[in-house]
């Protein structure tokens, strides 16, 4: 999730609607730095991410190929196959053999597509995937800046369930953060959209 475990999105902007249908998960490639640089570039999207805006077509190169290829999970989020965000899942299981069940959640989204319902769609989708490719899983969390409440709002409306505030549970930009706990469950009671729209 683009060098960092802080979803990186809000969602308050709202402009024409997107057909979701047209919204496709798949790998990244060279072939996306253009597009990748649109969003990654931009203070917005990066306002509650770790990273700092991108400032050279080197950062996007890096990204694609060294920072992504580390997520147990990386897909380019496309409209009409251009890609204006990305999505991922990192294994816990670095964090102690205890947390080998969990993966975590994140994902960065261009401003222009905030609010138009293309988050949560995705979510959606991610979180059938995570449960259908790696059936080892029991339980896919997400931390959220405790000011990006429209990132909150994405994962209620996807069906994850708030466990409450780590305070001060990390350093972002130099200033310790409020971070606000999500998950779901594999066995939890869902209505996902059909895993058929992923693309792998």
């Amino acid at each position: 999730m683009m060098e960092g475990a802080a979803i990186c999105t809000t969602t308050n902007v709202r402009e024409e609607s997107v057909d979701l249908t047209q919204i496709s998960l798949r790998p990244i490639n060279l072939d996306d730095l253009d597009d990748l640089m649109l969003w990654t570039t931009d203070k917005r999207v990066a306002r509650y991410c770790t990273w700092e805006p991108y400032t050279s077509k080197e950062d996007g190169i890096n990204f694609i190929q060294n920072i992504a290829s580390k997520s147990l999970w990386f897909r380019a989020i496309c409209l009409n196959n251009r890609a204006i965000g990305c999505v991922d899942l990192f294994s816990c299981s670095g964090k102690g053999k205890s947390r080998d069940k969990s993966a975590e959640l994140g994902y960065a989204l261009g401003s222009r597509y905030w609010g138009k319902g293309i988050a949560t769609h995705v979510v959606k989708q991610v979180v059938k995937a995570a449960f259908s490719e790696f059936p080892h899983l029991g339980r896919v969390e997400a931390l959220v800046d405790v000011e990006n409440v429209g990132s909150q709002r994405v994962l209620e409306k996807a069906g994850f369930q708030r466990e409450g505030v780590l305070r001060k549970y990390v350093i972002i930009k130099g200033k310790s953060r409020d971070m606000v706990m999500f998950s779901v469950l594999s066995n939890d009671p869902q209505s996902y959209v059909p895993f058929g729209a992923c693309q792998q």
